[in-house]
C-alpha cells in the first residue's frame, strides 16, 4: 500500500475556497429528499404537518421554504435545481421523491419506504456518487400504507423488500453521479442497470427547476427555463443568481448530441395545481398555467396537452425512453454550466474519471492507518452520508408565524402555537442534517455529532456549522438553542462546548493551526447558553438540573417533555451530568484560551468550581441528605420529587445513569504552572472547601507534580457504573453498549402514582410504547453517539489511571482489562455493526437476505439512527448517517502518542 499524499488536488480545491479565490462550496447535493409532511410546510390550523401537505399533495403542491428531489443539485441558496425524475411505466406516479409513511401511518412512526444510497463524496462536492434501486414491477403504495397502518407496535414494519417487489432481480440500478470541473461546472451522469430477467422500459428525465420565490416575496423575480433553438440545451435566467455571481446570471443545462433514447424537452411552471387542490376552471391546453405535475400527466398519463406548447416556463425536463436488455447499461451525460463555459456532455467521462481518482487519493489520506478494507469501506461510505446529507434549510419563523404579504394570513392559532416563541429565527443556509428522508431539518444535538464526525474531512464545514447555530439568527435572545423544527423549545443535551473543544482538537492537529478566534467566538457565545440553563433548568439553585426531554425521548417511565403526573418534577441524573460536562469543557476551553489570552483564567477558575458545584450537589441534593447516587445499586437514578415532599428514585438501569461517565476532565501540572491566576484560584478553593476538595483526585508523578482527575465519579463508583456498563447480562451486547439494562426484559421497573402503573421493560429494537410518538425508542438499543462518548470517557480516564487500574470486562479470556481496553472492545463492537461477520452479513444489514447477498447491496451501508441491542439490525431513520458516522473516528487508529478518539 503506497503511503497517501499529504496534499491531494481536493485540499487544494478546499484551500483555495478558504482562501477566497474559487468558491467550490457554492453548489452541491443541498436538495432534500423530503419537503413535504414538514413544519416549514404547515400552515394548516392545528399544526397537524404530516396530514397538511401529504405525500400525494407533493407532486403537484408548490412549495413555500424548499424544494425536494431525487438525488438533487442546487446552488448554495437553493435557485436553480437539478434533480432526477423516473418512471417504470407501471407506476401510477412519476418518480420525482422518495416516497415513506408519515408519522402516523407506521406502526412505529415515519419511515421512508425506498431503497437508496449514499456511495461516495468529497467536502467540496466536486465527486459525488449515489444510487437508488427502483422497481421495475408498481410501487405498491397502497400495500405499504395498507400493511404497517394495520399492524401493532409489537410487530416488525413492513418494508419495501418484504413486499416481494425486488425478487427475481426486477428492478434497476440506477447510479447519479455528479462532478465538478470549475466552481459553477457540473457535470451529471445517470448510469442505468437493468437487473431483471427480462427487457425491460424506463423514462428518465433529468429535471431542472427554479425554486418558488416569487409567488410569496414582494419584488422577487420571475425567473424564465427556455430551450435553445438547434441545440439539445435549456438555458435558466435569473436576476437573484445574476446579483449573487455575474456567471450565474444565465445557466445552461446542456445534453449529448445524437442520443437516440431523447424524445425531447418539456416544460411547465413550479407552480400548484390549482384544479386539483381547489376547484379552480380547468386551464387551456398548452396554457401559461401549466403546474408543477405537467410532467407526471404527460408522462404517465399520456397527455401531450398538460405541458406547454411552447418551449419555457419554471420547470423544465430532458425526457429520455429508454430500453434495456437484460444486464444492459446506459449512460445519459448531461452538463449544467455558466453559458461563458465551454464544457460539454462528451467530455464528462474524462472529467468523471479524474475526478474519481482524486477521490481516491483524498480518501486514502483520510484513510492513513486503517489497513483493513471493509473498514476503509465503511469509513469511506460514513463519511460520503455525512456530506450528502447537506441540505439547505429556509425557515423564517416570523414570516411563517404571520404569513406573506398579499396571501391569505395563516390561522391565529398559530400565534400562541409551535414555536410561537422563536420569532427570531432566521434559518437560510446548508446544514447538516440528521436524515435526508425522516429528519430533513436540524436538530441542535446531532449537528453537535456531526461536526466531530465530519471534522476529520472538512474542518472548516464543522466549525461553520456549530459558529452558525449560536448566531442571533438561530440562539434564542435568552441563549437557549433551537432543538428541531418541530418544537424549537424542546431541550436537547448541552453537548456543543464539547462539540467545539473536539473539532478545535482535531483541525489543529490535522492543519498545525490552533484556530482561537473560532473558539473564542464559540465560548462567548456559550457563556449565554450556559446561563440560560443554570437560570432556567436548575429550579432550587441547588444545581441539580431538569432538562425535560434531553433527547432521550421515552428512555423512562414519563414523557419528560411534559408536565409529570401527579405534579411531581423530575431531578435528572441525565441532565445534571450533562451541564457538570458542560462546566468541565467550557473550563477546558478557558484553558486553551488562556495561554495566548490571560484573562480567560478567571473563567477557567468559574467554570471550575461550578463543576465542583454541581458535583456536591450529585452527591447531597441540596443539604437534603439525598443524591442521586444508589450505593445499593450502584448506580445513578433520576429522582421524583412528589407534592407530598416525598423524593424517590426512579431505579430504571438506563442510559441516564451512564451519562455521569462523560463529566471527566484531567488537569495536567504544567498547564497549572502556566496559569498563576488559574492555579491560585484552584489551590484557594480546594484548601477552603475541603468538603469540596475530595472530588477532586490526584497523583503525583515525580519531576512533574500533580495530575488533576475532575470526575463526577471517585474510582468505587467508576467501578460500579463500568460493572454493569460492561456486563453482558445488562448494557453491554456484541455490538457496543445498550441504552438500557437487559435485566429490564425479565423485570420491568414499574412505579405507581395517583393509582395508575407506569412501566418500562427492556425493547432492544423499535419501541412498543407510544411514549412520545413515531418511532423513539431508548429502551435498549444501541445508539452510536452514546457509544462513543463512552469510548471518550473511558481513555481520559486510562489517562489519569494508566494500565494498573483494572475492571472487570469480557474481552478474550482475560477477566480484568484496562480502562483503555474497555474502551477499545466497545469501539471494536460498535464496528461490527458494518463490518462483514464469519458469514459474509453485515448484522446491521441482517434485516433481509438481500442485503446480504445482492452483488451490489451488500458493498453498500445504510447507517441507521440505532441498531437493535441483540442482534444488530438497523433501526429507525435508515441514513442517520450524522451521528451515526461518529463509527468512522472510532476506526481511526490512534497516532503516536495519540488516543484513538482525540
Amino acid at each position: 500500500m503506497s503511503a497517501p499524499r499529504t496534499t491531494t488536488a481536493e485540499h487544494a480545491r478546499l484551500a483555495d475556497d478558504l482562501a477566497g479565490l474559487a468558491h467550490w462550496r457554492r453548489w452541491g447535493p443541498f436538495v432534500s429528499c423530503r419537503q413535504w409532511g414538514t413544519v416549514r410546510e404547515d400552515y394548516s390550523p392545528d399544526g397537524a404537518a404530516w396530514d397538511h401537505l401529504p405525500h400525494d399533495h407533493a407532486r403537484s403542491r408548490a412549495y413555500r421554504w424548499g424544494e425536494d428531489g431525487l438525488f438533487g443539485w442546487c446552488d448554495k441558496d437553493q435557485r436553480l435545481v437539478l434533480s432526477l425524475a423516473l418512471w417504470n411505466g407501471r407506476d401510477p406516479i412519476l418518480k420525482e421523491r422518495l416516497f415513506g409513511l408519515a408519522n402516523g401511518e407506521g406502526n412505529h412512526g415515519e419511515d421512508a419506504k425506498e431503497l437508496w444510497w449514499h456511495v461516495d463524496a468529497v467536502p467540496s462536492h466536486a465527486w459525488n456518487r449515489m444510487m437508488y434501486a427502483y422497481p421495475q414491477r408498481a410501487y405498491p403504495y397502497e400495500t405499504l400504507v395498507r400493511e404497517n397502518a394495520a399492524r401493532t407496535r409489537a410487530e416488525d414494519e413492513l418494508e419495501l423488500l418484504d413486499t416481494g417487489i425486488l425478487d427475481d432481480d426486477r428492478f434497476f440500478e440506477v447510479w447519479v453521479v455528479y462532478a465538478k470541473r470549475g466552481p459553477d461546472e457540473t457535470a451529471m451522469r445517470i448510469e442505468v442497470v437493468n437487473r431483471g430477467p427480462e427487457a425491460a422500459e424506463l423514462h428518465v428525465l433529468p429535471q431542472l427547476l427554479f425554486r418558488n420565490t416569487w409567488s410569496w416575496r414582494e419584488g422577487a423575480p420571475r425567473p424564465a427555463i427556455e430551450g435553445i433553438e438547434g441545440r439539445r440545451a435549456l438555458h435558466a435566467r435569473c436576476d437573484g443568481l445574476a446579483r449573487e455571481c455575474p456567471t450565474l446570471g444565465g445557466m445552461e443545462l446542456r445534453l449529448a448530441a445524437g442520443d437516440p433514447a431523447f424524445a425531447g424537452f418539456l416544460f411547465c411552471e413550479n407552480e400548484t395545481n390549482a384544479q386539483r387542490h381547489f376547484g379552480a376552471p380547468p386551464r387551456a391546453p398548452g396554457a401559461e398555467g401549466a403546474p408543477k405535475d405537467a410532467f407526471h400527466a404527460r408522462v404517465v398519463g399520456g397527455d401531450p396537452g398538460a405541458v406547454h406548447a411552447f418551449a419555457r416556463g419554471t420547470k423544465a425536463a430532458a425526457w429520455h425512453r429508454l430500453r434495456l436488455a437484460p444486464g444492459e447499461r446506459r449512460t445519459i451525460d448531461l452538463v449544467l454550466v455558466p453559458a461563458t463555459s465551454d464544457l460539454a456532455p462528451e467530455a464528462v467521462g474524462e472529467l468523471l474519471a479524474t475526478r474519481a481518482t482524486e477521490a481516491d487519493d483524498f480518501h486514502e489520506y483520510a484513510h492513513r492507518g486503517l489497513a483493513d478494507p471493509e473498514a476503509r469501506r465503511v469509513q469511506r461510505q460514513a463519511h460520503a452520508g455525512l456530506l450528502l446529507s447537506k441540505q439547505y434549510y429556509d425557515f423564517d419563523v416570523r414570516r411563517w408565524l404571520d404569513g406573506d404579504p398579499g396571501q391569505p394570513p395563516p390561522p391565529a392559532s398559530r400565534r400562541t402555537g409551535r414555536n410561537a416563541e422563536w420569532r427570531h429565527l432566521a434559518a437560510s443556509s446548508v446544514l447538516s442534517m440528521p436524515d435526508t428522508w425522516e429528519y430533513p431539518w436540524f436538530a441542535a444535538w446531532d449537528l453537535a455529532f456531526h461536526t466531530v464526525a465530519i471534522a476529520p474531512i472538512d474542518a472548516e464545514f464543522a466549525k461553520g456549522q456549530l459558529a452558525k447555530l449560536v448566531t442571533d439568527h438561530y440562539m434564542h435572545p435568552s441563549g437557549e438553542l433551537p432543538a428541531y423544527e418541530w418544537a424549537f423549545g424542546d431541550v436537547n443535551p448541552p453537548i456543543h462546548a464539547w462539540a467545539a473543544w473536539r473539532v478545535f482538537q482535531i483541525d489543529r492537529r490535522r492543519s498545525g493551526r490552533a484556530d482561537l478566534d473560532f473558539l473564542t467566538g464559540i465560548f462567548n457565545r456559550l457563556l449565554l447558553n450556559f446561563t440560560w440553563w443554570v437560570n432556567r433548568k436548575d429550579a432550587d439553585g441547588r444545581n441539580i438540573f431538569e432538562g425535560g426531554f434531553l433527547g432521550l425521548d421515552n428512555v423512562g417511565v414519563f414523557d419528560r417533555s411534559q408536565p409529570l403526573p401527579g405534579g411531581g418534577r423530575l431531578q435528572q441524573a441525565d441532565g445534571t451530568s450533562w451541564m457538570a460536562m458542560f462546566a468541565l469543557t467550557m473550563m477546558r476551553i478557558a484553558i486553551e484560551l488562556a495561554h495566548e489570552r490571560p484573562l480567560y483564567q478567571d473563567m477557567a477558575a468559574k467554570f471550575f468550581e461550578h463543576f465542583l458545584q454541581i458535583a456536591e450537589a450529585m452527591t447531597k441534593m441540596g443539604g437534603q441528605g439525598v443524591g442521586l447516587w444508589n450505593e445499593e445499586d450502584g448506580f445513578y437514578y433520576d429522582m421524583i420529587h412528589l407534592p407530598d415532599g416525598r423524593i424517590e428514585p426512579l431505579r430504571i438501569l438506563s442510559v441516564v445513569g451512564l451519562i455521569p461517565l462523560f463529566a471527566v476532565e484531567t488537569i495536567e501540572p504544567e498547564v497549572l504552572a502556566q496559569l498563576p491566576v488559574f492555579r491560585e484560584r484552584l489551590e484557594w478553593f480546594l484548601a477552603e472547601r475541603p468538603e469540596m476538595a475530595a472530588l477532586v483526585s490526584r497523583w503525583n508523578e515525580p519531576g512533574r507534580g500533580e495530575r488533576r482527575l475532575l470526575s463526577l465519579l471517585r474510582g468505587h463508583r467508576m467501578k460500579c457504573l463500568l460493572r454493569k456498563a460492561l456486563d453482558e447480562r445488562h448494557f453491554l451486547s456484541p455490538f457496543g453498549v445498550r441504552s438500557l439494562s437487559r435485566a429490564h426484559r425479565e423485570a420491568p421497573y414499574s412505579i405507581t402514582i395517583e393509582g395508575r402503573a407506569y412501566t418500562v421493560g427492556y425493547e432492544p429494537a423499535e419501541s412498543r410504547s407510544g411514549l412520545f410518538g413515531g418511532n423513539s425508542n431508548w429502551r435498549g438499543p444501541i445508539w452510536t453517539p452514546i457509544n462513543f462518548l463512552l469510548v471518550e470517557s473511558l481513555q481520559k480516564f486510562h489517562h489519569y489511571y494508566g494500565d494498573d487500574f483494572r475492571i472487570e470486562c469480557p474481552v478474550g479470556s482475560a477477566t480484568t482489562v484496562s480502562l483503555k481496553e474497555a474502551a477499545d472492545e466497545i469501539a471494536r463492537r460498535n464496528a461490527r455493526l458494518f463490518l462483514p461477520d464469519a458469514r459474509g452479513v453485515r448484522p446491521s444489514l441482517a434485516m433481509h437476505p438481500k442485503f446480504a447477498e445482492d452483488p451490489t447491496f451488500r458493498e453498500l451501508l445504510q447507517f441507521h439512527e440505532y441498531f437493535d441491542g441483540d442482534t444488530g439490525r438497523g433501526c429507525g431513520a435508515s441514513h442517520q448517517t450524522g451521528w451515526t458516522a461518529l463509527v468512522a473516528k472510532m476506526l481511526t487508529p490512534p497516532g503516536p502518542h495519540q488516543e484513538r478518539l482525540a
